[in-house]
């Protein structure tokens, strides 16, 4: 029996791991930066890397495509009937893989929601507190 991952479940988590990091790199940082008093920083990082602006007009589209992402790989990866090989060896490995997948999952979900937030609710809540 074979360990090896099938393609579509590899290409899949390579898409969601691009996706949840070009939310964070794309919209957040920029905020983020900007919002600490390192706008010359953002402004570097814009002339050095210009396809940034081209994700942060596409905002909204960049983080549906994310979001959609890793709903689909949650649901993969957590999906009723997954079962592991009867052998004992394999079994170990499949768990264990099985372990890493969610860990890696849910970091790439509080990625994404560290870049939803700071994309969409920090300046809004910081206008709101009026700070």
């Amino acid at each position: 029996m074979s360990l090896r991952a099938r393609p579509t479940d590899t290409l899949l988590s390579f898409a969601t791991l691009l996706f949840s990091g070009g939310t964070l790199v794309c919209c957040a940082l920029p905020i983020l930066l900007v919002s600490v008093g390192l706008g010359a920083a953002v402004a570097y990082l814009t002339d050095a890397f210009p396809w940034l602006v081209v994700f942060s007009h596409y905002k909204p589209w960049t983080f549906a495509i994310s979001g959609a992402y890793l709903l689909l790989t949650g649901w993969l990866i957590y999906r009723p009937g997954r079962s592991c090989p009867t052998d004992p060896e394999l079994a170990r490995l499949c768990q264990r893989a099985d372990r890493l997948n969610r860990i890696v999952l849910w970091i790439a979900v509080s990625v994404y929601a560290l870049g939803f937030f700071f994309a969409f609710l920090w300046f809004p809540l910081r206008q709101w507190l009026d700070f």
